[in-house]
């Protein structure tokens, strides 16, 4: 066989250029085959260019041979001229309006393999123009009595309305009649054609609904059917048919009461009756499900569809899993406590190891999250973002702020759950979680002792934690009496001096890993503890003067006017800072902490003071 051969020393070709010299002599002799007049070995030069077309090679200049091949009376030639076509033709070249008419007489031919092939060339590769002209004649065709022509006419009529969706009006009539078909594959073929025509225009819709009983028996008849070996797959009476009529029942029974009852007992029927254990029935089932969730069924049927979600769950291929926890995740907020039954098992997903299923299973969780289990699924979130990824710790750590924000049963608890969370991954929490949480310690006045030692004691063990360190220097700059005085009833006591506060800081202010903000919020703490400490003023004034030459500009302004109110007003230096009955505090120095334009304030202030005295 010449194609075998052509394959073979192609094949054996060693280097990328010795088969481009291989397939550059064979395209030399296909072309000037085709231009002989023999058409003796016409069907293997085209086969043989169809396959260099396969290799990535050019091979338009075959394209006027695939519309002779087209126009030969030989099945022979036909068939592989409508392959050449399909595969060398599209609907931008002129040249495949030159098949049009061989197209038209095809579909009249008395051979159906014939008229198959033409059916299948304009499916493939018809334009606009084509199935324009050719409409007519593949309604003609669905009226037809043979099962075969039919199936591939209402195919190709799915083409024509996606081209062409003012034509679907022709179609119509002949789409309700194929239902009354026997044959699965016209059966298919009516089904995907009605789906085609209600999606493009919804005026069809109630003509359509008037099919639900029709679709409900065809659905049935699936369903209760016996073992046929021509359309089992897996156990299941072609599965393929079943999801196809359960999204057109979808589309027709969507905010619609009468169609959505004539469905209940067919959906019912087919999520107790369908074996999940394989793909083909989990593929039927999912379909099921999400038919129920888009109609206007009833409650139980509703509580059926997540159950067999929540069963999907327990699959151990990941992807049902995570079609479970998508579709789960989309009616959470309308059957909330119908989904609360699997939270068990939504959570056990977290410790999955495929990424895409963690992130789904995260998602839903945040979304389950309420006041009756706040406490328990924070647990489990904390729990998992201490092994969280990195790509999803940004997502969790905002979720968890939310969750606690939105549900905390007290401000300590809220406290102690964002602190642990700045603990664990505070590098990865968003810009306003500093100031929101320094809002929230600011307010809740009887836990100032706690919090202060709390702080101190996670920033003793790690400055690595960015917004973690500028929370603890606001914290014990503002309280740091507290923590001086060491008593504290809801925390196990810790003696802390002058000395090891200051320590701290100014190892904040020294290390490497300290932002340029973080150091702002130590610096301005350190300040503020001069109006707390009587002991160490001259190491705060010489921590102050050292960071006037700071090579951080925003640094340096702090400590000179930080220095300039040692030097020139230091009379009024604890009325700047901490006179909490004046306006001054409110509107300044504590609002200032809690944003990152604190600099600015104070700046502000300070100049106020000085143009005042």
């Amino acid at each position: 066989c010449p194609e075998n051969e052509m394959i073979r020393v192609i094949r054996s070709a060693r280097t990328q250029g010795e088969e481009r010299g291989v397939i550059q002599r064979e395209c030399a002799a296909i072309r000037a085959q085709f231009r002989q007049a023999d058409s003796g070995g016409r069907s293997h030069n085209l086969a043989k260019l169809l396959y260099v077309h396969m290799l990535g090679y050019p091979a338009h200049f075959g394209q006027m041979e695939c519309v002779r091949m087209i126009a030969s009376p030989r099945y022979s030639e036909k068939r592989i001229g409508y392959l050449g076509a399909m595969m060398l033709l599209d609907e931008k070249q002129d040249a495949s309006l030159l098949i049009t008419n061989s197209i038209k007489n095809d579909l009249s031919h008395s051979s159906q393999y014939i008229q198959s092939l033409a059916l299948c060339t304009l499916a493939c590769m018809g334009s606009a123009e084509m199935c324009r002209d050719l409409a007519p004649e593949i309604e003609r065709l669905l009226k037809a009595s043979n099962s075969y022509i039919k199936k591939k006419a209402a195919l190709c009529a799915v083409h024509i309305v996606r081209k062409i969706p003012e034509l679907g009006e022709l179609f119509t009539p002949s789409a309700h009649s194929l239902l009354s078909d026997k044959n699965h594959g016209v059966l298919h073929g009516a089904v995907v054609l009605i789906t085609e025509l209600c999606e493009r225009n919804p005026g069809n819709l109630d003509e359509f609904r008037k099919a639900v009983p029709e679709l409900v028996q065809i659905m049935k008849g699936l369903v209760t059917s016996g073992y046929s070996p021509e359309h089992n797959v897996a156990g299941i009476s072609d599965p393929f048919l079943q999801v196809r009529v359960l999204r057109l029942l979808r589309i027709l029974g969507r905010n619609n009461d009468e169609a959505s009852d004539a469905m209940n007992d067919l959906l019912a029927q087919v999520a107790t009756n369908t074996d999940s254990s394989k793909t083909a029935g989990s593929a039927v089932l999912y379909e099921t499900v999400l038919t129920i969730m888009d109609i206007k069924s009833e409650s139980g049927l509703r509580v059926l569809a997540v159950n067999i979600l929540g069963r999907f769950l327990l699959n151990n291929d990941r992807n049902i899993r995570y079609i479970s926890m998508t579709s789960l995740q989309k009616i959470v907020q309308t059957d909330h406590t119908a989904v609360q039954r699997h939270r068990g098992t939504i959570v056990d997903c977290l410790k999955d190891q495929d990424a895409s299923v963690k992130r789904r299973a995260l998602e839903l969780s945040l979304a389950l999250v309420s006041a009756a289990n706040i406490r328990s699924m924070m647990k489990e979130l904390l729990r998992f973002l201490s092994t969280c990824p990195p790509e999803l710790r940004s997502h969790a750590t905002s979720g968890i702020f939310n969750a606690a924000e939105r549900y905390a049963p007290s401000q300590r608890w809220h406290i102690d759950t964002i602190l642990h969370v700045l603990i664990t991954a505070g590098g990865d929490v968003r810009d306003e979680t500093v100031p929101n949480l320094i809002q929230l310690i600011s307010v809740a006045s009887e836990l100032h002792c706690y919090t202060v030692h709390k702080l101190y004691r996670a920033l003793i063990s790690d400055i690595s934690q960015q917004s973690l360190v500028q929370v603890a220097c606001w914290c014990i700059g503002e309280y740091g009496d507290l923590l001086l005085k060491g008593d504290c009833d809801e925390i196990e006591p810790m003696q802390v001096t002058e000395d090891d506060v200051l320590d701290v800081l100014e190892t904040i202010l020294q290390s490497h890993m300290s932002s340029p903000t973080s150091r702002g919020f130590a610096l301005t703490a350190i300040m503020k503890l001069s109006t707390r400490i009587t002991n160490n003023i001259d190491r705060i004034r010489s921590v102050v003067s050292i960071y006037g030459s700071c090579i951080d500009v925003e640094l340096q302004q702090r400590a000179v006017e930080y220095n300039a109110l040692f030097k020139k007003y230091d009379h009024m230096r604890y009325l700047i800072i901490f006179d909490e009955d004046s306006d001054i505090h409110q509107s300044g120095i504590c609002s200032l902490a809690r944003t990152e334009s604190t600099h600015a304030q104070e700046h502000t202030t300070f100049l106020r003071f000085k143009n005042t005295s």
